[in-house]
C-alpha cells in the first residue's frame, strides 16, 4: 500500500466521522427546495383562503396544479438514510422518518390525495377552494407533527 493511498483512506475515514452539513448534501438541499415549492404554492392559496389576498381563480388553479404535480415528483432519492436532524446539521427531518418509513409514506400519500382533491376544485370559487385547501393543510400538519423536528 502506498503512502498516497493510505493518506487518502485516512482522510476519507476522518471525513466520514465529521458531522455533515445540510448544504453539503445534495439530497437535503433538493428536498428542502421541494418543500419551498410546496410552501410557495400553498401560500398563494392560503393567502386567498384567509382573505389576505383577493381570490383569483386562475392563480388558485395554477397553484393547485403545481402542488398536485409537485406531490407526484419521485422523492425516493431525497430521503437517504443518515440525512436526519440527529445526523446532519441544517435539516428538520426527524429520525422517526426512517424508523417508521411505512407511516411516513402513508402520510405522504394522504398529501397526494388531498392535493388531487384541491386541484379538482381550486378554480371553482373561493368556497370550493377553501374546502379543498383544508385537507391539504391537515395532511401537512399530520406529517409535521410526527416527522419534523423543531428548527435547530
Amino acid at each position: 500500500m502506498t503512502f498516497k493511498s493510505l493518506l487518502g483512506g485516512a482522510a476519507l475515514s476522518f471525513a466520514l466521522a465529521l458531522p455533515v452539513l445540510a448544504e453539503e448534501n445534495p439530497a437535503i438541499e433538493q428536498r428542502q427546495g421541494q418543500f419551498k415549492l410546496y410552501v410557495h404554492n400553498f401560500g398563494v392559496m392560503g393567502g386567498m383562503a384567509q382573505g389576505r389576498m383577493e381570490y383569483d381563480a386562475d392563480m388558485a388553479q395554477t397553484a393547485a396544479d403545481n402542488l398536485f404535480h409537485l406531490t407526484r415528483h419521485d422523492q425516493s432519492r431525497l430521503w437517504p438514510e443518515g440525512t436526519d436532524s440527529m445526523s446532519v446539521d441544517g435539516t428538520r427531518a426527524s429520525p422517526a422518518i426512517w424508523d417508521d418509513l411505512d407511516d411516513f409514506v402513508t402520510k405522504f400519500a394522504a398529501l397526494q390525495d388531498a392535493a388531487e382533491g384541491l386541484q379538482a376544485v381550486a378554480g371553482d370559487g373561493l368556497d370550493a377552494m377553501r374546502a379543498g385547501f383544508g385537507p391539504v393543510g391537515q395532511a401537512c400538519q399530520a406529517c409535521h407533527e410526527s416527522y419534523r423536528d423543531e428548527a435547530s
